[in-house]
C-alpha cells in the first residue's frame, strides 16, 4: 500500500508538468507550419541555444544575482518594518484607527505607478527600485501579521491572565507565536509581490537584471532572449514559493504538534 501511495504521489507531480511538454509541441508545431514567423515567435531550439550561449558567457548569472540582490534586500527591509509594526499596531487597535486610512491609500496605490516619481526623486539608480521593491511586498507582510495578532484565541489571552503572566509575557509567548502561520504566509506573498515589482522596475530603468534583460532583448528585436528572460523568472518564482511553502507548511505542521500537545 505504501509502494502504491508513494507511485500516486510520483505521478501527481508527472501531471504538473503534462501542460509544460503539451506547450512545447505545440509551440514547435506553430513554428514548424509558419504560423507565426520566426522573428515573432523563434522556435524552442532557438530559443534553448541563446538559453544555453546566456549561461555560458555567464550574462544570465549576472542578471540572476542582479534581480536576486534588489528582491532579498527590499524584500529584507519589508520584513524587518511590516512585522513590528503589524505587531505594534494589531495590539493597539486604537492607535491603528488614525492610520488606517493611509495605510489603505498606500496599499491600493501600484508600486509600479510611482516609479516616474522615484526615479525624479532618487534617479535610475538601485534606490529607486529597491523602494519600489519595498512598497510591493510591504503590505502583504503588514496585513498578514496584523490578521495573525487580531485573530489570537482571546481564550489563550485568558489563560495567560489566570497564570498572571504580564503584558509583555502575554504578547511575547501567546499572541506573536500564535501568528506566526499568518506572518509565513504573509512573507510568502510578498516574495512573490516583490519578484513581480522589481521586473517592472527593471524593465523601465536599469542595466542589468532579468527585467534589463527582457528590455534589451525587446530593443534589439532579439523574442528569443525574450522568452528565456520570461522561463527564468517564472521557474525562479516556482523554486522561491517552493522554498516558502515548506517554510509554511513546516510552520503549520508545528502549530498543530502543540494543539496536540
Amino acid at each position: 500500500m505504501k509502494k502504491f501511495l508513494k507511485r500516486f504521489k510520483h505521478l501527481e507531480k508527472i501531471k504538473g508538468l503534462i501542460i509544460f511538454i503539451v506547450i512545447i509541441i505545440l509551440w514547435k508545431i506553430c513554428t514548424e507550419i509558419r504560423i507565426w514567423s520566426s522573428f515573432i515567435l523563434p522556435p524552442p531550439e532557438r530559443v534553448l541555444e541563446t538559453f544555453v550561449n546566456e549561461v555560458e558567457d555567464g550574462t544570465l548569472f549576472i542578471d540572476i544575482i542582479s534581480s536576486m540582490r534588489r528582491v532579498l534586500i527590499g524584500f529584507g527591509v519589508s520584513a524587518v518594518l511590516g512585522i513590528p509594526l503589524g505587531i505594534f499596531f494589531g495590539i493597539h487597535k486604537n492607535t491603528y484607527a488614525y492610520f488606517k486610512s493611509l495605510i489603505d491609500f498606500l496599499r491600493n496605490t501600484p508600486p509600479l505607478a510611482l516609479i516616474p516619481m522615484l526615479i525624479l526623486w532618487f534617479g535610475i539608480g538601485e534606490k529607486s527600485k529597491i523602494i519600489v521593491i519595498i512598497l510591493a511586498s510591504f503590505f502583504p507582510i503588514f496585513t498578514s501579521t496584523l490578521k495573525g495578532i487580531r485573530n489570537c484565541d482571546s481564550k489563550l489571552i485568558e489563560v495567560g491572565e489566570i497564570f498572571e503572566l504580564s503584558q509583555r509575557e502575554i504578547i511575547f509567548k501567546i499572541i506573536i507565536p500564535s501568528s506566526l502561520l499568518d506572518i509565513a504566509v504573509g512573507l510568502k506573498l510578498a516574495l512573490g509581490y516583490s519578484f513581480r515589482a522589481i521586473i517592472g522596475a527593471e524593465l523601465i530603468a536599469a542595466s542589468s537584471g532579468l527585467g534589463s534583460m527582457i528590455s534589451d532583448g525587446k530593443e534589439m528585436s532579439r523574442t528569443d532572449i525574450v522568452i528565456v528572460g520570461i522561463i527564468v523568472i517564472g521557474a525562479l518564482g516556482i523554486f522561491v514559493d517552493w522554498i516558502f511553502s515548506k517554510l509554511v507548511n513546516k510552520v503549520a505542521k508545528g502549530k498543530e504538534d502543540e494543539t496536540y500537545d
